[in-house]
């Protein structure tokens, strides 16, 4: 025998969620939906398998922390349903408690959830502020009947689409009524409108709830809760003709569970080494949270947003101009202002969004100690230069990078102009050129001058060399790659690496040589603002460097 109007469902919109859970509720097969109470929890119940979701009254609350007595606004539990619905497909039947109040709260109620693409509500006969049902059932008043018939009229008069769905339900079995009692206020609620009804009980057994479906005989949907009597096979429910039933509180209680254990054994050990095999991976997390989805949309929507982008930091000479200083340690180590060089330049970048920042060592190498990197070893420094360094991070090239000195510091409007500028290959010039030239300097000779009254002007890169005499500026170690740039990058990187050379090529030579190819280097000029350290006067300078 099937359930009530299974072989004349009328025709409905397959592609809503409340459309779904009407034919959830009508379905000839028994249906299950479990408990959810957070964004997350949602999809692990939907990736589980289950069709619909059960929004628990005592779930919600019991996520804010706070009792199951409408302690929790109906406001905050319906703001926490729009994270629920945003990451699900599956239709979410919330438990609505008593509609929050008369019949006025509940038609507003369902309204807003009709709104957030929540497919039903199911509103319990008691008075407004509820109890919980296994809290002094027995002691919990009911609501008049046809009160009570009143808020569902409402609530069905509200409604904008014919499948949203109200489940009414009857707690006079919990509150110490007898089986009459329950039967009469399931037909009055029927017949007020009605889509389904459900029928609580806190016995150990299903004896009252198989009771109630076989005088029930089908008249309407029927739902049922067995938190208490879990134990009682399904198939007894399919015999009873049980429509839905409701998982009601499962994966509140298991991660509670699971929380108490982690928290204690961590406290416990002083350390999570013991659990953290037994736990959800970070990326699991991160897998729920929809991250691949992000990156995803970052590339279909690059033009709206920055790309990601790469730091490579050259940082394998020790800096022999510093003295003792860099005896036990590399030049970006030494502290500034209480800072290492180096974590203020990985600081830099983080306000910019850069957060992949590779470092390419040698002297000391071992002390480079700054979260937040990856440090990669040229171990022949000795004997090589910066080709040889830059090299040893070719594999991780990306098509968007910045590739600078260690030893550098600069205001944060030079890295940020740099990533807003354009051009495949984008070198830093600066024209004022105010600080005094410490180490060996690269004179930069440009396309044309700094005009700094004139904005937007494609201005390219000509040569760097030592030669002061007729530049346009200095470079000051900076430079940007990115699209055709990464492929000119490493056919220079290839070609300067197989040629037999008497001194040790930098990185002027590899952006000389790009230029000889034809490739357009273009010029961000800035005036002023940065600074190499090379001497104790620098660091001296650097040390007033804000």
């Amino acid at each position: 025998m099937n359930k009530p109007g299974a072989a004349d469902i009328p025709a409905i919109n397959a592609g809503t969620r409340a459309a779904r859970l009407r034919r959830l509720l009508q379905s000839p097969q028994l249906e299950f939906l479990m408990e959810a109470h957070n964004g997350i929890s949602a999809r692990i119940a939907e990736e589980a398998g289950f069709a619909g979701i059960w929004a628990s009254g005592l779930a919600l609350s019991a996520q804010f922390g706070v009792r199951d007595n409408n302690e929790a606004s109906w406001t905050q539990v319906v703001d926490m349903l729009e994270f629920m619905s945003d990451v699900t497909t599956v239709p979410i039947l919330l438990d609505g408690d008593t509609g929050y109040g008369n019949f006025n709260n509940t038609r507003r109620l369902v309204r807003k959830l009709e709104q957030r693409n929540i497919a039903g509500v199911c509103i319990e006969d008691k008075l407004f502020p509820k109890s919980n049902s296994f809290l002094d059932g027995e002691r919990q008043p009911l609501a008049d009947i046809d009160e009570f018939c009143g808020k569902i009229k409402a609530a069905k008069d509200s409604q904008g689409s014919d499948d949203f769905c109200i489940v009414a339900r009857v707690e006079a079995l919990i509150a110490g009524w007898d089986m009459k009692e329950a039967l009469r206020r399931a037909e009055a609620y029927r017949q007020a409108g009605a889509d389904a009804v459900l029928i609580h009980s806190k016995l150990g057994r299903p004896d009252e709830i198989l009771t109630f479906a076989k005088e029930w005989a089908n008249r309407a949907p029927l739902v049922i809760v067995p938190t208490t009597y879990y134990s009682t096979p399904v198939e007894v429910y399919r015999r009873a003709q049980i429509s839905v039933v409701i998982w009601a509180n499962h994966l509140i209680r298991a991660a509670v569970a699971a929380m108490q254990a982690a928290a204690r054994q961590i406290q416990a050990t002083q350390s999570p080494i013991d659990v953290e095999d037994r736990i959800a991976a970070v990326g699991e997390i991160f897998r729920l949270q929809g991250a691949d989805e992000l990156k995803k949309a970052e590339r279909r929507y690059a033009g709206a947003v920055r790309r990601r982008v790469q730091a490579i930091v050259l940082a394998a000479s020790r800096g022999r101009e510093l003295d003792g200083l860099t005896e036990a340690r590399p030049k970006v180590m030494l502290p500034i202002g209480g800072r290492p060089l180096l974590r203020r330049l990985v600081d830099e970048f983080k306000k910019q969004g850069v957060n992949e920042i590779t470092v390419v060592g040698g002297y000391r190498a071992e002390t480079i100690d700054v979260p937040g990197i990856k440090v990669i070893v040229n171990r022949d420094y000795e004997h090589t230069g910066e080709l040889a360094s830059l090299a040893c991070a070719q594999a991780g090239f990306t098509d968007n990078m910045v590739i600078l000195y260690g030893d550098l510091l600069f205001r944060s409007y030079i890295l940020r102009d740099l990533l807003d500028s354009s051009g495949d290959i984008v070198a830093v010039v600066d024209s004022a050129a105010k600080t005094p030239a410490t180490g060996s300097p690269d004179y930069a000779k440009c396309s044309l001058p700094d005009d700094r009254t004139v904005m937007d002007r494609e201005v390219r890169l000509l040569q760097l060399s030592k030669e002061k005499k007729g530049s346009s500026g200095r470079w000051i170690g900076m430079v940007r790659v990115r699209g055709e740039g990464l492929r000119w990058l490493n056919d220079s990187l290839t070609e300067l690496t197989m040629r037999k050379q008497e001194r040790r090529p930098g990185l002027p030579d590899v952006l000389n040589h790009i230029i000889a190819q034809g490739r357009p280097v273009r010029v961000l000029y800035i005036n002023g603002h940065w600074l190499d350290v090379n001497s104790l006067d620098d660091l001296d300078r650097a040390s007033a460097f804000t």
